[in-house]
């Protein structure tokens, strides 16, 4: 049901680079979470488990691999050799059903692992569908759709990227809303998360780190410097490229703290991904007025389950103030007929040297997004200060 190993979020790759280079000893768990407490027909896990085995015979083909070391000069020769004598190996992947839930874990070193999450996520979505027989509007419809929408992002003066991967509708649905954008959205649509559509449809892929990042450094190095030590290794590993920050691995207050006039005047700017993007952008704008920095020569991605109307009321809340683009996912690639399903895939624990396993936790600025244990999220909270009745 993949095509190519490229068919994945970008900052799976460039995480995966700063992993090996880093941390080439570090082990990794996740574990799917059914947020939405979907139900799964009968046979579901053998049938994805058979999509996730055919996944061992994907490989970087040399046109792949010419397209990223013309696009992506910050990724090296020496990882670039590295993904092409990469494969999935399925045994890291553990998959079983009881009646109708579904359990999946992956576990493996870091470097390897941290390829799952995004393909199994989409296989699971598609399956889902394909095996309750959930019909979907047509091709033309999916293209008329996203062309509208695509020309309401324009009105608005915004600039937008496709997030969609992991929640997408199937693969033929994402391929035709990125062709619909490039088509349609000159000026405005600016590129995707997705490495196999972008270089399908010559635009950006775009992304740079995710929670994870975060979390393995809270287990390497405690929950007070996870914030501090991710952003410093991630500017030993791209000096100064790819300079979006994800801020709410241990909520945005407890980030801008550590995130000083150095790591604030480095990066391009920061990504929203949880809780309310107006207090967020607020927090953000005074942040940098704090630090002496121009929030205008700065940008806030926002990518938290996004659609027309909320670009709308952020875009507004916003302009003059901040720089600002969106990263819109679900809205674009599952807006095809059935309810788009709520799941994710997070990393559980990690063992960063090769050692005893250290479980790791999540604390968005949203309560209903964290994850991990509650006594690993109690500890989490208390040691960082966190005050439940200000950040829920």
């Amino acid at each position: 049901m993949l095509s190519s190993i490229l068919d994945n979020d970008f900052y799976k790759f460039t995480m995966q680079q700063g992993v090996i280079r880093l941390f080439p000893y570090a082990r990794a768990r996740y574990r799917f979470i059914n947020r939405g407490r979907h139900s799964f027909p009968p046979g579901f896990a053998d049938a994805l488990r058979k999509a996730v085995d055919d996944m061992a015979g994907l490989q970087l083909t040399r046109k792949e691999k010419h397209f990223l070391q013309l696009t992506c000069p910050y990724l090296d020769p020496v990882y670039l050799d590295f993904l092409e004598g990469y494969r999935y190996n399925p045994e890291e992947v553990h998959i079983s059903q009881d009646g109708d839930q579904l359990e999946v874990g992956v576990e493996g070193l870091w470097y390897r692992a941290i390829l799952w999450e995004v393909p199994v996520m989409s296989l699971i979505c598609e399956l889902f569908y394909m095996l309750g027989h959930a019909e979907r509007i047509s091709n033309e419809a999916i293209l008329d759709n996203t062309r509208q929408k695509i020309e309401r992002y324009r009105h608005l003066g915004v600039t937008v990227a496709d997030f969609g991967t992991r929640r997408r509708y199937s693969y033929k649905v994402h391929k035709l809303v990125v062709e619909a954008l490039k088509e349609f959205g000159t000026g405005t649509f600016i590129g995707t998360s997705n490495v196999h559509l972008a270089m399908m449809f010559q635009t950006k892929p775009i992304g740079t780190h995710a929670h994870e990042w975060f979390m393995f450094h809270a287990a390497r190095f405690g929950f007070k410097m996870s914030n501090a030590m991710g952003l410093q290794h991630w500017v030993d590993v791209y000096r100064g490229d790819l300079g979006i920050a994800l801020s709410d691995t241990y909520t945005t207050d407890v980030f801008l703290g550590q995130f000083d006039k150095m790591y604030s005047k480095l990066f391009d700017g920061v990504r929203h991904d949880s809780g309310d993007p107006l207090v967020f952008a607020d927090k953000v704008i005074r942040h940098y007025k704090k630090m002496g920095i121009d929030p205008l020569s700065k940008t806030i991605i926002f990518s938290d389950g996004l659609n027309v109307e909320k670009v709308a009321r952020i875009a507004e809340h916003c302009r003059g103030r901040i720089g600002m683009s969106f990263g819109i996912g679900t809205s674009l690639t599952n807006d095809a007929g059935p309810a788009a399903m709520n799941i994710v895939i997070k990393m559980t624990a990690t063992s960063p040297h090769n050692g005893e396993w250290t479980e790791v936790v999540k604390l968005s600025d949203e309560p209903g997004k964290y994850t991990g244990s509650g006594e690993m999220i109690r500890q989490a909270k208390l040691v960082l200060g966190i005050d439940d009745a200000q950040n829920a």
